[in-house]
């Protein structure tokens, strides 16, 4: 008799392991920051105007009609006199880049970032179990990730990637393979570094859609800590709750409107196309389908549901058409499962647009915009600053939820959402200068300075000594 009911007792024994066995793999498949480091470039790399003219007139390729564009972006862009480039720009050697003037750059950023991480983490090099390095436009054999490995003198056998070409949206895309490791290795820590190599990379043509680049792109870089040891749970700061890729690289319009390449007379610059918005937006509308479900509440969607059911009902029961002018909003509350929005600082026209269509409010679009004017478009790393913004002003409290959005070339649009897991008070790179923002204005004083050049004409027109 005890044998039968030991028989009988046997599955369902076993479905209780299995049930406790996954429900622990789950847990060890966890995706923890435990802390990130935002890089701030010495002040001797410092761009204001002044030397932002110097840096334009040392342009032989460019004229008053170049000027004038590239004043009008300057004003319009969102970017202070505070922001960083390599220091390449501040010798005259724009036009000349060398192999080791990338290399000085990336070093500099790592020696600086990565090291204080791991010293105020208390993690050694060699504990590091997984290294990903996401850096677009440089690649020198030895790959960065070796470089790296190379000077903290990591173990043998630690995991490492590295990614080129990704673009502004590569460091959720870094996320997604620590996620994934994450998923195959249990008690593990992982290493994100994330940045842009610009020494090699200056634009010296006068193509109005690649010189753009020159008036957004600055110096910058993040390292991140994380880890899926459940044990360290206590002294995390953010844990993962999902993320969502969105490429449209087989959209020839998509892949085009963002791309490096040489302009009529051979020179080498990153070209941003003018259907640029159009490509963002799309990428934006199909990445936003993907992820919603999984961030906001129910009830919310289900409201969602019955306003566009209503809306669409009336609009077929109405016997005159309707026209529609301008952007289209998202239509849903995503406050009701978000509570603060770190949106990729591509340009002020982007985090505009990301404001309008998700109804955002000025201090929602606050922490990009500052960031934008403080440190410009860092590429792949400015969401780590704007998220350091917040932090900055004591914003994050536990169980706060982040949303990150980011585009890039490809084209590409990836986000993710971040669970805070207690209190976050440290001001990391805007720990000396958080109190001056935000400033009264975010008007930079180009026009200021340059605003005579629109007056100027063509065939009179030349460039002032001083």
């Amino acid at each position: 008799m005890e044998l039968f009911s030991f028989l009988l007792l046997l599955p369902v024994l076993l479905v209780l392991l299995k049930i406790w066995k996954w429900v622990n793999d789950k847990r060890d498949q966890e995706c923890y920051i435990l802390d990130y480091q935002c890089y701030k470039p010495a002040d001797d790399r410092m761009v204001g105007t002044e030397f932002s003219g110097e840096v334009i007139k040392r342009n032989k390729n460019l004229g008053l009609n170049e000027y004038k564009f590239l004043l009008k972006a300057i004003v319009s862009s969102g970017i202070g006199e505070q922001t960083y480039a390599p220091r390449i720009m501040f010798s005259g050697r724009e036009e000349t880049p060398t192999l080791a003037d990338g290399i000085l750059e990336m070093e500099e950023f790592f020696q600086d970032s990565i090291g204080k991480l791991l010293s105020r983490a208390g993690v050694s090099p060699h504990e590091i179990d997984l290294l990903v390095v996401n850096v677009s436009m440089i690649t020198a054999p030895p790959c960065l990730s070796s470089r790296i490995i190379n000077h903290y003198k990591m173990r043998q056998d630690i995991k490492c990637f590295n990614l080129t070409g990704m673009g502004c949206s590569a460091s959720l895309i870094s996320l997604d393979i620590v996620r994934n490791v994450f998923k195959s290795y249990k008690n593990k820590y992982a290493l994100l570094v994330t940045s842009e190599s610009l020494s090699p990379n200056w634009y010296a043509g006068n193509d109005r859609s690649m010189i753009l680049a020159n008036c957004l792109f600055r110096s910058g870089g993040c390292a991140i800590l994380l880890t899926n040891n459940k044990s360290l749970k206590h002294r995390a700061m953010f844990k993962l709750k999902c993320l969502v890729r969105t490429h449209h690289g087989a959209r020839d319009e998509s892949y085009n409107c963002c791309i490096q390449r040489e302009d009529e007379i051979g020179k080498v610059g990153f070209y941003l196309g003018k259907n640029l918005p159009k490509a963002a937006t799309r990428s934006f509308v199909d990445n936003l389908r993907v992820i919603t479900p999984k961030i906001l509440p129910v009830t919310e969607l289900v409201r969602f549901m019955v306003v566009s059911l209503v809306k669409k009902w009336n609009r077929h029961g109405s016997t005159k058409g309707t026209t529609t002018q301008g952007p289209i909003k998202a239509g849903v509350n995503f406050k009701s499962g978000v509570d603060h929005f770190c949106i990729h600082t591509g340009g002020k026209a982007v985090i505009d647009g990301i404001g309008f269509s998700l109804d955002l409010t000025e201090y929602d679009l606050e922490p990009a915009r500052m960031t934008l004017h403080r440190f410009g478009n860092t590429s792949a790393s400015s969401l780590w600053y704007v998220l350091a913004y917040m932090e900055a002003k004591k914003r994050l409290k536990k169980g706060d939820k982040v949303l990150m959005i980011s585009f890039g070339a490809g084209f590409k649009c990836n986000s993710c959402l971040w669970e805070i897991v207690r209190n976050l008070e440290d001001g990391n790179v805007w720990k000396d200068e958080i109190q001056n923002y935000p400033p009264k204005t975010l008007v930079n004083p180009y026009m200021e300075k340059y605003g005579w050049i629109k007056d100027e004409d063509p065939s009179t027109f030349k460039i002032p000594e001083d």
